[in-house]
């Protein structure tokens, strides 16, 4: 790999139990900045855990049990006395359902931002709703419905809302669970090319089940099987030239 990548986000000895079961089984991998990164591998194979561990989500299920270190900027997000909140708005994310808040389009963007004291009501929120619409390119099919509610929206539509939503409060990192799967060809394609976009200014990290996605979008990716992570590297290696038989195997589709 390419040297001159910065490091944004490290995971070192990574574990995760929920219960008894082991989910994640000592995970090291290095993720660069303003790049795009993919976890693929079959249905449960870890690839949602882990992506969960970089902001703390899974710190809202009481049976999980995780040990190990999580870097971001190197920084150990799990290291005593981290607020979480403060991680979480570092780490913005993009869920699988479009779930867009039950208000207007305008105030799903400007909520967070006004929460923590990051804009004033008025001319200064106006335009970050703006920019963060730009950002997501809806900005042009919303500009007149800015108080109509963000559910009434396409469901393609609701996901770039979502996007923006996140893009508001300026985190240094986006992940993305499955955020197409629920979409049509169309609206998939134009998120894909947002993703792209995007990553000149955030550090992207991206679950899917659709290979072909992870091939089209991603700089690097990492194939999970059974909480393990089995291989990693630059896109094109990993899906021309595995060095790992089962991530061959898996990306021929012998097993998946």
């Amino acid at each position: 790999m390419n040297e001159a990548l910065k490091v944004k986000v490290k995971s070192t000895n990574l574990n995760l139990w929920y219960g008894e079961k082991q989910a994640l089984k000592g995970i090291d991998l290095d993720i660069y900045e303003n790049k795009i990164t993919a976890f693929i591998g079959p249905s449960g194979c870890g690839k949602s855990t882990y992506l969960r561990c970089l902001n703390r989500m899974n710190d809202l299920i009481s049976s999980v049990n995780i040990k190990g270190k999580v870097e971001i900027d190197g920084h150990d997000i799990y290291a005593p006395g981290v607020d979480e909140v403060a991680v979480r708005r570092k780490v913005g994310m993009v869920f699988q359902q479009p779930n867009p808040f039950p208000k207007s389009i305008y105030d799903n963007i400007a909520y967070a931002p006004i929460m923590h004291d990051m804009v004033k009501k008025g001319k200064e929120c106006d335009e970050l709703v703006e920019r963060s619409l730009k950002s997501a390119g809806l900005w042009e099919e919303v500009k007149d419905k800015l108080h109509e509610p963000g559910t009434a929206l396409s469901g393609g539509q609701q996901q770039r809302l979502c996007i923006a939503r996140t893009i508001a409060v300026e985190p240094d990192v986006i992940l993305m669970d499955e955020p197409t799967s629920a979409l049509d060809p169309i609206s998939t394609q134009i998120i894909e090319a947002l993703m792209v976009e995007l990553k000149e200014r955030f550090t992207i990290i991206v679950v899917t089940h659709n290979m072909q996605q992870a091939a089209r979008v991603a700089d690097h990716t990492a194939f999970f099987h059974l909480g393990d992570l089995i291989e990693y590297g630059e896109t094109e290696q990993i899906f021309v030239n595995p060095k790992e038989q089962k991530t061959e195997q898996y990306i021929t589709g012998k097993f998946g």
